[in-house]
């Protein structure tokens, strides 16, 4: 059998070429590419500024510290993400607020309400799998409670909420572009985008070791640069973005006219959003026997994320809450394999397995 995997980068001559054209030039780290990168992500995303940066958790921990987080300050986050979201939180000094999931996975503005002190200084919302959180509540409680708003957009580039990119709406946003991501590079790397004119010149200065210039440092940074080899892949990319994230979605289709009618939860896109679909993540009580008979089938599954970020080890110090619905979806997820390289024929022998499995 052919395997087939949960993801496939894209790799073609036209990436080679832009590739080796700036190993050419001899200007490897945040040179003309990544500037061209930079303001081409901005357009894109519909903010004013966009900095590179060495991952999204970077990202992250460049805004905190351009917000003013310091020792004491309570974010509000969700517990069902991606560690790196909660570990920059803590790297900048803040407290995680740990708030439970909603319908759809993704931070649940209702639960974050109830959790709000007066040492409460901002929200953290994660557009998980590629589906958008319920911005305008989120919106509505930074409003009333005075909160900041620090989108993750890690797993959702080119996700819209009523037709309006996501990475937009809060006082800044992180970006990924890790090998499995929607804009794929070939390594790490993340961004950060905003419209706030001193955010952006902050994380500018945070990932060039607080410099100034060459020889003035304002302040303790640290080298969390980006590769002009790395830039020249992601635009060819970026002007892909779309286009690859409508495969995505046509696959969406695909999976969801397959599979319909098994005992099985399938992922859907909540009113106003544009989904698009990192992550094909399924719902059942049988998920490892699941996972255990793809897997003998060639077919690789993933689990994102089996252990919610306040059941982890490393911060059982907070006495963290029970979170319900989280700590019940997280036995039951399974992601199945989706990218916008992945072929309708791959598809369609993931589909057969799974109907395979439930006797359908």
């Amino acid at each position: 059998m052919t395997p087939i995997p949960l993801s496939r980068p894209p790799v073609d001559d036209e990436i080679r070429q832009a590739v080796l054209a700036a190993i050419d030039s001899r200007q490897y780290i945040l040179g003309p590419q990544c500037r061209e990168l930079e303001a081409e992500l901005a357009r894109h995303t519909g903010t004013k500024h966009a900095v590179l940066t060495s991952s999204a958790t970077a990202a992250l921990w460049m805004i905190l510290r351009a917000l003013g987080v310091t020792a004491g300050d309570e974010i509000l986050v969700p517990s069902h993400t991606a560690f790196p979201t909660v570990e920059a939180i803590c790297f900048a000094g803040g407290t995680p607020v740990f708030v439970d999931a909603d319908d759809w996975y993704t931070l649940d503005p209702k639960d974050a309400a109830t959790r709000v002190t007066p040492r409460t200084v901002g929200v953290v919302p994660v557009h998980l799998y590629g589906q958008p959180v319920d911005l305008p509540a989120v919106q509505d409680l930074a409003t009333r409670a005075g909160l900041w708003v620090l989108e993750d957009c890690a797993q959702a580039q080119g996700a819209a909420w009523d037709g309006r990119r996501v990475g937009s709406f809060g006082r800044a946003a992180a970006f990924s572009f890790y090998p499995s991501k929607n804009l794929p590079a070939m390594g790490d790397g993340g961004a950060v985008l905003t419209h706030d004119d001193e955010v952006a010149a902050r994380c500018r200065r945070l990932r060039d070791h607080g410099r100034l210039n060459k020889d003035v440092h304002a302040e303790v940074g640290f080298n969390l640069r980006f590769s002009e080899l790395q830039a020249a892949a992601l635009r060819v990319l970026l002007r892909r973005l779309d286009t690859m994230n409508d495969r995505r979605r046509a696959l969406a289709d695909r999976y969801a006219e397959g599979l319909a009618g098994l005992p099985l939860a399938l992922p859907a896109q909540r009113e106003h959003a544009r989904h698009v679909y990192h992550l094909y993540v399924v719902r059942t009580p049988r998920r490892d026997e699941l996972a255990a008979f793809l897997g003998a089938r060639g077919i690789q599954t993933g689990l994102h994320y089996p252990v919610p970020a306040h059941r982890q080890p490393a911060l059982e110090h907070l006495d963290p809450p029970t979170l319900p619905r989280t700590e019940r979806l997280v036995q039951e997820i399974l992601t199945l394999p989706m990218s916008a390289s992945h072929a309708d024929a791959e598809i369609d022998t993931v589909v057969a397995a799974v109907r395979k499995f439930f006797g359908a």
